[in-house]
């Protein structure tokens, strides 16, 4: 689609999922106050929705086992994935919460008035970073869209403290593992070194390496991981999904395979610090 190519109203329910309502998208700024859908934000809208799509298997699950289960959306930004999700899976029930945690005052600001706006009265909104954020003792569904560098693995110790029953995360803009490879060039071994001694291949076997990793981490604390793709390489360079299921107490052969490569790479991660006690984090 060309930068400046839009879809004006009376094509854009082919866009839409099956219940999902142009009102609350107009509300969004997602669509136009004409209905029209922009080349920018149909390719957000595209994300938002393909996710949806993703985890409705895990909000059927929790709402069919839990009387009030708790979904949270940390890093939240504009909450358009938290406010799609309430519109579809939350609004025509009485029961569930569905909590977002965002640093920004400003988006906190405007996601609370578009909240009251729309009379989603169990939807709120924390200010504060993933890792600062004070959630409940048990979470049942925990995303992450586009949480940059070390915020995805925040999330992962939110998840895991939390006991959360699913976890989808949207992974970016990895960087700590890249610099942890390049200070580990004299520690791994030559046939090793090959794969990142460059760095642009620093930079992206850094990148898989992080989202490997943090797979096998949540295998560890026994979930059962799925990594697929989020949507269209058209749509976003930063397309990769982490989906997990919480289905044993834990894993120890996923945490042999883990410990393995870490120490075949050099690299420690921040999850991996924070759930091993080697760091500190906030709880």
């Amino acid at each position: 689609m060309k930068a400046r190519e839009k879809i004006d109203a009376r094509n854009v329910r082919a866009e839409l999922l099956p219940e999902q309502s142009a009102e609350l998208l107009k509300t969004l700024h997602l669509l136009t106050r004409e209905g029209d859908l922009n080349a920018d934000t149909r390719r957000k809208l595209k994300q938002v929705n393909h996710l949806v799509g993703l985890v409705q298997p895990a909000l059927d699950d929790v709402f069919a086992r839990y009387p009030s289960p708790l979904v949270v959306d940390v890093g939240s930004g504009n909450s358009y994935l938290g406010f799609v999700l309430y519109e579809l899976f939350f609004a025509k029930k009485d029961v569930g919460e569905l909590k977002n945690v965002e640093s920004r005052a400003d988006l906190v600001k405007r996601s609370r008035e578009r909240a009251a706006q729309l009379g989603y009265g169990r939807m709120t909104f924390d200010e504060a970073s993933i890792e600062a954020s004070v959630l409940p003792e048990r979470v049942h569904v925990l995303t992450a869209l586009h949480a940059c560098d070390t915020a995805t693995d925040d999330a992962i110790v939110q998840a895991v403290r939390h006991k959360a029953d699913h976890v989808a995360l949207v992974p970016c803009c990895q960087a700590e593992v890249a610099q942890q490879l390049k200070e580990s060039r004299r520690a791994v071994k030559p046939e090793m070194l090959s794969l990142f001694a460059h760095a642009w291949h620093r930079r992206e076997f850094g990148s898989h390496l992080t989202n490997v990793v943090r797979a096998l981490l949540l295998e560890s604390f026994g979930y059962q991981v799925t990594v697929t793709e989020l949507a269209g390489w058209e749509h976003s360079l930063k397309n990769e999904l982490i989906l997990a299921r919480r289905v044993h107490k834990e894993n120890r052969e996923a945490r042999l395979r883990l410990e393995q490569l870490l120490l075949a790479t050099g690299v420690r991660p921040k999850a991996v610090r924070v759930l091993w006690g080697e760091d500190q984090a906030v709880s």
